[in-house]
């Protein structure tokens, strides 16, 4: 037998041990240890961004002559979107494992930075604005963090069952509801004055950087679980036959976009319509006599709480149907005259009550859709391509981010 024929049948072992591999069944998910590992990820890779805003009182007294909450979310949304862009069109072939890794370490030294300037540098005093633009770089490091670890995670758990998406989706809700509970926590305990905005803004980034080392060890961890290694075994599979049939590992994004730009318009719709209301609506134009600077608190608790219960839903019922899912999130333009007659509409309708249910209603659809579509996106593609289409419906997500923080300056209602 020559060295081809040896050759040939080397080949012919390796893709019958792979085919093999693909018809073992999967590998149970002991203590959902891989879902938890994921949910703890999401909520992860948020938690960063929502430290900042968070403690946006303490920076407004640091940089009283600086718009603190719009340059912070420009620095954030355009290093995080241009570093998707290049990860999309000239890193994508780099191992997600490596980018995750990376983007959560960067998270790490991001947060370690303002309360260490804190500390060393700034001491409560306001007007050094020397402080003020390391904060924004900061937070430009985390824009960069964030597109490393949401555009790996999300790409890599499409290309696993559905309930691992759900749980990277659900996790980010989590984050958003834990910093609500700290906010309460410190609203509560700490007194309004520089020393109170320091401790507070000090605890955020003490938990940010806390559940950042925990991500570092729990990815390391996944990575290893048989669950794991099962479906990186079929999309090692996948990218063979398509290596095989195309000569080529990927196919082109243009192709990839096609079939999940409905998926990704409608996300962009989403939060068009949700962050041209939601906080600015709630923080700025309702009031009470009755729970006075707690009502905002309370209701932007109550919007992440029930972002959280929609993200958690689709592991209960996932609506399959994308079209129906798409025509909901054009149908969420509702809000807009459901809103107004809160603020102009008659007089019973301007109480606490309704304004809190349909702040409820707005973080409920919100979540739900977004789950639902941020599952179905990397679904209509092969499984050798779905980290790309779960990549793509990232961009689209932070797309809409921008996009709705812009519409959020004019104000709509």
């Amino acid at each position: 037998m020559g060295v081809s024929d040896a050759a040939a049948v080397s080949a012919d072992e390796a893709a019958i041990s792979l085919l093999l591999a693909t018809e073992k069944s999967p590998p149970k998910d002991t203590f959902h240890f891989a879902y938890i590992i994921y949910f703890t990820l999401g909520a992860g890779f948020l938690l960063p961004w929502n430290g900042f805003i968070t403690a946006v009182d303490y920076f407004d007294y640091l940089y009283p002559d600086r718009s603190v909450d719009r340059v912070f979310a420009v620095a954030y949304m355009l290093v995080g979107l241009f570093s998707l862009l290049f990860i999309i069109f000239a890193a994508r072939k780099s191992d997600a494992y490596v980018r995750i890794n990376m983007g959560l370490g960067l998270f790490v030294v991001a947060l370690l930075v303002v309360p260490i300037m804190d500390v060393v540098y700034i001491k409560g005093r306001s007007g050094l604005y020397d402080g003020f633009y390391v904060t924004v770089a900061a937070l430009g490091l985390s824009g960069l963090a964030d597109a490393l670890v949401q555009g790996g995670l999300i790409g890599s758990a499409g290309e696993m069952p559905e309930r691992y998406m759900q749980a990277v989706v659900a996790g980010t809700a989590a984050s958003g509801v834990l910093v609500s509970f700290l906010r309460i926590f410190t609203k509560a305990v700490y007194p309004q004055d520089i020393h109170g905005l320091r401790n507070s803004a000090i605890l955020y980034f003490v938990v940010g950087i806390v559940l950042m080392v925990i991500c570092l060890i729990f990815y390391n961890v996944a990575h290893n679980l048989p669950v794991i290694k099962y479906y990186n075994e079929l999309k090692v599979v996948a990218v063979n036959e398509d290596k095989e049939d195309k000569g080529s590992l990927s196919g082109p994004v243009w192709e990839i976009m096609n079939k999940v730009k409905w998926h990704g318009m409608g996300i962009v719709v989403i939060y068009i319509v949700t962050l041209s209301i939601f906080p600015g609506f709630v923080t700025e134009d309702v009031h009470s006599a009755l729970l006075g600077d707690w009502y905002a608190i309370l209701l932007i608790t109550g919007y992440n709480v029930f972002d959280l219960v929609g993200k958690s839903l689709t592991a209960v019922y996932l609506l399959e149907n994308a079209s129906i899912a798409i025509g909901a999130c054009f149908a969420r333009l509702l809000f807009y005259p459901l809103y107004l007659g809160c603020l102009h509409g008659p007089e019973f309708l301007r109480t606490e009550i309704p304004v809190t249910l349909l702040t409820c209603l707005l973080g409920l659809t919100n979540g739900y859709l977004t789950s639902v579509l941020m599952i179905l996106g990397p679904k209509t593609v092969q499984l050798q391509h779905a980290e790309t289409a779960g990549i793509l419906v990232v961009l689209f997500l932070i797309v809409g981010l921008a996009a709705g923080s812009i519409v959020s300056w004019f104000w709509v209602i």
